[in-house]
């Protein structure tokens, strides 16, 4: 399985938060675009109520800085002199923005001192707790590491499967196949892998996002074919299957066995699956992802024929025990 770097992601522009999300957290620009070019170091929010109050120990500047109807209500009551020194230290901070939410009126002392350092003031209807929930989501995704597999995902009812294997040993004809059958398409060819929060999640490059190359035929378009349904923008990753040329040892047969994978820190269940001519391998994968579902679930069925196998030893010794005892 070919893996490409891992990609850590430090910091997050402004201006790519403002561009890639403002929309989504209904975002408007309430002064000079000059200060799009800070960073946010932190994929959290900050409510600066006790930097307000005077108290900067542990203030977390690194941090996008949401003023919500408590700060507000606190500023009017802060005197000329003093507001001013405590607003000039916060901004001197270098933090990365201030966001103003349910469209309150920003004080125009704010926007002249944010101008003056150069710290870029958004205003959003949003309340101040659904924009702290949708902008941490936002920004866990932004900072989540990454890495590029080569390999095909689909979403087989609900279980998100990666599959990979040698060059033409078939991958992007088995996610076709399940395509046809009602799966989604995630990627094909090259997944992209985020670790957000402990699971991993697999989505397409922007490029070929809906696409999938099938030799001899070319590009297709899946959800031109197939609907809409067919394809999933992303997916958890739930399930690895390598596809192999190679020979099936007796416990892969059985299927008691559970190898794992590690990809970005976090384990996940691995199957070998041999191609052989006359093998329905897009079958194979999907009663595996079937089968990694009731696993998941609670019901073990390798396990409960391997019961039952050592049940029935069990009784035939006892039977042949009794029988030497006669």
């Amino acid at each position: 399985m070919k893996q490409a770097p891992i990609k850590k992601v430090d910091s997050v522009s402004v201006a790519r938060f403002y561009e890639n999300h403002g929309k989504t957290l209904e975002l408007q620009l309430r002064n000079s675009p000059l200060g799009t070019f800070r960073r946010i170091l932190q994929p959290t929010l900050n409510r600066p109520g006790l930097a307000l109050a005077g108290f900067f120990d542990y203030f977390a500047h690194e941090r996008i800085q949401v003023f919500g109807a408590a700060e507000i209500a606190y500023m009017e009551t802060m005197e000329g002199h003093s507001r001013e020194e405590r607003l000039r230290k916060l901004f001197a901070k270098d933090v990365p923005c201030l966001v103003f939410t349910r469209n309150e009126d920003i004080p125009s002392d704010v926007l002249r001192l944010a101008d003056e350092y150069a710290v870029s003031v958004f205003s959003t209807p949003l309340p101040t707790v659904k924009l702290v929930n949708r902008a941490t989501i936002i920004l866990e995704n932004e900072f989540a590491e990454s890495t590029t597999l080569h390999g095909c995902m689909v979403d087989v009812n609900g279980v998100g499967v990666l599959i990979t294997g040698e060059s033409g040993i078939g991958k992007s004809e088995i996610s076709l196949g399940l395509v046809e059958r009602g799966a989604s398409l995630v990627a094909d060819d090259m997944v992209k892998i985020r670790n957000i929060g402990g699971e991993l999640i697999g989505s397409s490059p922007k490029l070929s996002s809906g696409f999938i190359e099938i030799r001899g035929i070319g590009i297709i378009n899946v959800t031109n074919l197939f609907g809409l349904k067919a394809y999933r923008k992303e997916r958890k990753l739930d399930l690895l299957i390598h596809l192999s040329n190679g020979q099936m040892t007796d416990h892969e047969r059985l299927g008691l066995d559970r190898n794992k994978t590690n990809i970005l820190g976090a384990d996940i269940t691995k199957l070998t699956l041999t191609v052989a001519p006359g093998r329905d391998m897009t079958r194979l994968v999907e009663v595996a992802a079937l089968g990694h579902y009731l696993r998941e679930s609670g019901y073990d069925m390798a396990g409960e024929f391997n019961k039952r196998l050592h049940q029935e030893i069990a009784l035939r010794n006892q039977m042949n025990n009794n029988s030497n005892l006669k």
